[in-house]
């Protein structure tokens, strides 16, 4: 039985400069594990705005957010920091990789920040990563040395590396060619088909959206269609 990763309940969202301004507007949904779901819209709609609020990242709204069993509103700035480096993962549309680090160094920062495992062990879990993403043999590279196919995949381990509740991605595979984005959606089904990896992707791209498991459709701060 699947069970709820994350509950969004009457989010609201204003703006207040230069002019008060309503970016979300009484959003309401539930995500089960392993569930891959989508968010369109056309630029300006909050789909941003929403993902931003769902990381965590955002704190100033009005409703309740929940991952993984735990209400994050109201927890002090510490308190979320630390539940997002446990339980969520982040793919943007830049890698945001360590230019001067080994693909290896850079899957591995998270867990170290973590200190969950033993050095020895976080390499390990890192190799392992790099292995699912087809990528190990990049281990030791510096990662601005690899191609951008290569560097996403890289960052896609490095945000699998806690095992996180929920990988959530902004445009994805913005930044990327039609083929290496067929391959990043790819591995992004497989994780959730095959792994129970709970996915969030804000995306433009349509086919990205319709091959996904769910679409939450926005528009003016608003669910138009899920």
């Amino acid at each position: 039985m699947k069970s709820t990763i994350l509950k969004a309940s009457h989010i609201n969202k204003f703006f207040h400069e230069p002019v008060e301004f309503q970016a979300l507007k009484d959003i309401n949904f539930e995500i089960n594990s392993g569930e891959f779901l989508t968010i369109v819209g056309k630029s300006g709609c909050g789909k941003s705005t929403l993902l931003y609020i769902l990381s965590t990242m955002d704190t100033e709204y009005d409703g309740t957010l929940e991952i993984n069993g735990q209400l994050l509103t109201g927890q002090t700035q510490n308190q979320l920091a630390k539940f997002r480096n446990e339980h969520i993962g982040f793919v943007f549309q830049f890698h945001y990789l360590l230019p001067e680090f080994t693909a290896l160094q850079n899957v591995m920062l998270p867990a170290l920040k973590l200190g969950k495992y033993s050095k020895k062990e976080t390499e390990e879990r890192a190799y392992e990563k790099l292995r699912l993403l087809g990528v190990e043999e990049q281990a030791l590279k510096a990662s601005n040395k690899l191609s951008g196919g290569q560097q996403q995949r890289v960052a896609i381990a490095r945000a699998l590396i806690n095992d996180p509740a929920v990988i959530m991605g902004d445009e994805p595979t913005g930044n990327l060619d039609k083929a290496n984005s067929q391959v990043v959606f790819d591995i992004l089904k497989d994780l959730s088909r095959n792994f129970n990896q709970t996915i969030i992707a804000v995306t433009h791209d349509p086919d990205f959206a319709e091959n996904s498991d769910r679409i939450i459709e926005m528009s003016d701060g608003q669910i138009i269609r899920q």
